[in-house]
């Protein structure tokens, strides 16, 4: 099978659907699998393990993720993507995070939320990409703000995070605000 990926100028992007994890858990060693997830260690490749048996599609509902291998190291850093994908709606969710702390704060995950919301407009004829982001998180803030996004809401108490209700910020961006953003003259 071949797995596509995606360049910027510091990363790879590694694409894993649930075709390519079904590929990978079915037909490569650990040792193979641990390669192609970028991990140093066997319990990374535990959890997304657990994740696969649990199942990672649904009707209607599919995710695309996106590893964020850097390209001097060849080390997983993290991952972007759409984890929420509504083929009927041509919508998805938009979801990032490092693995490696280290890495934050160089300006990587906004690289490669430039590449993938590209990507989700041309070659997943997304309409729309949406975003929940943490009042408090100001990191995600600065990347709705610089990848245009707009505030279309707040959310009380919408995620769970260490047992602690905490409200969410929703974001959106058209595929048409983009294009507009892309093509001023148009």
């Amino acid at each position: 099978m071949k797995i596509e990926s995606l360049a910027t100028s510091r990363l790879e992007l590694r694409m894993a659907t649930p075709e390519v994890y079904d590929f990978v858990f079915d037909d490569l060693t650990d040792e193979r699998a641990l390669d192609f997830f970028g991990f140093e260690d066997q319990d990374k490749l535990i959890i997304e393990k657990e994740r696969h048996a649990k199942g990672l599609k649904t009707f209607n509902k599919s995710f695309l993720y996106f590893f964020l291998i850097d390209s001097e190291s060849n080390k997983n850093i993290g991952w972007c993507g759409y984890h929420t994908w509504y083929l009927d709606h041509h919508r998805a969710e938009l979801g990032y995070g490092f693995t490696d702390m280290s890495y934050e704060g160089k300006g990587l995950m906004t690289e490669a939320i430039e590449r993938v919301l590209s990507y989700g407009f041309e070659e997943m004829n997304l309409h729309r990409i949406e975003a929940f982001v943490s009042p408090e998180n100001t990191p995600s803030l600065k990347i709705m703000e610089k990848n245009n996004f707009r505030k279309e809401g707040h959310l009380k108490e919408h995620y769970f995070k260490n047992g602690i209700a905490e409200d969410s910020l929703v974001f959106a961006l058209l595929k048409s605000e983009q294009e507009a953003i892309d093509n001023p003259s148009k």
